[in-house]
């Protein structure tokens, strides 16, 4: 009966839980990770001793995501090429009427909160996104409150200055642009591309080292135009060559198939009516999860 009580609290506050590791870690597989070792630390807990779940499990979960992402800060150092967040697919109920979750999920977030400590970034995602106290969140992390406030306005101050003003396109405005882009992108339409792109679009990349992906960004509208139509020209005669729109990260995403395996998945930043910046993801230990569903939660 127990275990039935401790597998359905925690099974309704999973895409809440999932959510907070996600944004931690900018990996779902290492959030599913999280997320099962949590749980067996939950079904052992009294529960009868547990005032708020959602609160007890969110400190279990944030602690867990912060101890491995120190775990892997030496892997990304040591990672070839640029790193980027793994790519997560939303089910129908996405979180896009959510502004705050939306923006705190976009690949270019996440890439930014890259640049952080973990602890700075674990403070401001509990503060920016979930709202946590100052307070609680010094009880998750074992800080002081006051070193948590300095830490959580460095993080801002330092968010702000790297990130975008966001200005997400509509559903249906970025839906086009996204069906353009495939089209001209597929058919190495130049002029097409540069007519989408915004001038200082970036274009990035993620190989890993395991497969051909450009090791540095690639910066302005015309060099990721150039490197767009090279890189599709390359694939024109391919056999079993396939592309499917769908939306990852609250943003349009073009994934490429060959058969029945992925290849990669070229997700589409949209602001202003414009292209900024397409995100490549072609590592194969990225591509695992990409097919699985996810819903998010604050």
């Amino acid at each position: 009966m127990t275990t039935d009580v401790h597998a359905e609290r925690f099974t309704s506050l999973r895409p809440l839980l999932f959510t907070i590791a996600y944004e931690i870690l900018g990996s779902a597989t290492e959030s599913d990770d999280v997320l099962q070792d949590s749980y067996l630390r939950w079904s052992e807990v009294d529960i009868g001793r547990v005032r708020d779940t959602k609160s007890y499990l969110a400190r279990l979960v944030t602690r867990q995501a912060l101890n491995a992402l120190r775990a892997s800060a030496r892997r990304r150092e040591d990672y070839v090429g640029p790193w980027l967040p793994e790519p997560v697919l939303l089910d129908e109920n996405d979180a896009s009427a959510d502004v705050v979750l939306a923006e705190s999920v976009s690949m270019a977030m996440l890439v930014v909160l890259e640049t952080l400590t973990p602890d700075e970034r674990v403070i401001f995602v509990l503060r920016e996104v979930f709202g946590f106290t100052h307070e609680d969140i010094a009880t998750t992390v074992g800080k002081s409150v006051a070193t948590v406030r300095q830490a959580a306005h460095r993080a801002r101050k330092h968010v702000r200055a790297r990130r975008r003003r966001f200005e997400p396109a509509d559903t249906a405005t970025s839906t086009r642009i996204a069906e353009q882009f495939m089209t001209a992108a597929t058919t190495g339409d130049l002029r097409g591309l540069l007519a989408l792109l915004a001038k200082d679009a970036t274009f990035t990349a993620d190989g890993g080292g395991k497969t051909l992906a450009a090791r540095r960004p690639v910066l302005g509208a015309r060099r990721v135009a150039a490197r767009l139509v090279s890189l599709f020209h390359k694939r024109r005669g391919i056999p079993d060559l396939r592309f499917e729109l769908v939306r990852c990260n609250n943003t349009p995403a073009l994934v490429i198939y060959r058969g029945d395996r992925m290849e990669g998945v070229f997700l589409i930043e949209i602001s202003d009516d414009e292209i900024t910046d397409i995100y490549v993801i072609r590592n194969p230990d990225k591509l695992l999860t990409v097919t699985v569903p996810r819903r998010l939660s604050r």
